[in-house]
Parts: structure tokens; sequence; C-alpha cells
């Protein structure tokens, strides 16, 4: 009996705003995709090429998200793994194991294991960065038109010199997490 198995990871626990978003993706085991990579290795191009494959081949995959507000009232950890947890309930799929990047697992009750810089080494866990990492850009470039003075659809919210220059200036927004130093103390 072929097992089927849901690969998690996250983007977006460094930048300044935004939210932190995860994505499941459900492959059979065994099951990969070519041109998959940690999103990470690849450029902005290859990772949308990427993401319309995933989408297509996978058996299922979900997005999860935790809002800028929910990172600064649960903290950045907590927050990702709330993401991962959301991503896995929009799942549609049965899945029977689930492998997670990084040290901590979500409160799920599903079995499966963390794997450490399993971006890099799992393909299912590559193929959950991808879509999680072009998911938050998207996000950042509808911020960036709400607030565009920031900057957002450049740098993604992370701390950039122009990125806390203006919050310095014109103050943070909605969309910035307000617990972050680097909100707190732009420059």
């Amino acid at each position: 009996m072929m097992r089927t198995i849901a690969g998690i990871d996250e983007a977006g626990r460094g930048p300044l705003a935004g939210p932190v978003v995860a994505a499941a993706v459900v492959l059979h085991e065994g099951d990969t995709i070519s041109g998959v990579a940690d999103s990470k290795s690849l450029t902005s191009k290859q990772r949308l090429q990427s993401d319309a494959k995933i989408r297509k081949l996978a058996l299922d995959w979900s997005i999860g998200a935790a809002t800028s507000s929910e990172v600064d009232e649960f903290n950045i950890h907590k927050a990702s793994l709330l993401a991962m947890k959301r991503a896995v309930l929009g799942l549609r799929f049965h899945v029977d194991y689930v492998l997670v990047d990084g040290m901590y697992f979500p409160d799920i009750l599903l079995d499966g294991e963390t794997v450490i810089k399993g971006d890099e080494r799992v393909g299912v866990i590559s193929a959950a960065s991808i879509l999680a990492k072009v998911f938050r850009d998207r996000q950042m470039c509808w911020i960036d038109k709400i607030y565009p003075n920031y900057g957002f659809k450049r740098h993604k919210g992370y701390p950039t010199k122009y990125h806390k220059e203006m919050i310095k200036k014109l103050g943070p927004t909605p969309e910035h997490r307000m617990t972050f130093s680097g909100v707190k103390n732009p420059i």
C-alpha cells in the first residue's frame, strides 16, 4: 500500500511585517516533482514556475498563515506552528505521515517527524517551502499596494535599511510586527 506524505514548511519568520505563511504539500511516498528545490536556492522566476508545477502535480496542497498581530500576540515561534497547523487542517486528501522542516512539530493529530534542513533534503518539504514563499511574496506585493511608501514589493518586509528608514519616518503600519526590535527601534 502506497503511503501519502505531507511536507510542511514556513516562510516569513524574519521580516518586520506581514504574515508568517506555511504550506503543506501531499505526495505519494517516494514521488518527486522535477525542478523542486529549497525555495531559498531558486530565483523568483524558478519559484513561480515550480509553484505552478507543484499546484498542478501534487495530490493536495494547502496554505496556512498567522497574521502580524498573531505574531505579536503569541510570538513568532508559536505563530509559525499555528500557520503550519492551519495548512494541515486545510488539506482535503488523506495523509499518512507528515514531515516538517525544522525542529518543532505543530499541534496536529497526525504521525510524523521533524527534519532539520528538510527544505534542502526532502523533496516534499522543498515543495512546501516554495508554495509558502511564493504565497507570502504575493501577500507582500498586495500589502505594498495599500502602503506603497514602505517598499514591501521590493524587500517583502525584511529589515532592509530602506524599510527601517520608512518605519522611522512614517511609523509602523498595522502589518508591522510591533514586538520586533526593528519596528520598535528601526535604526
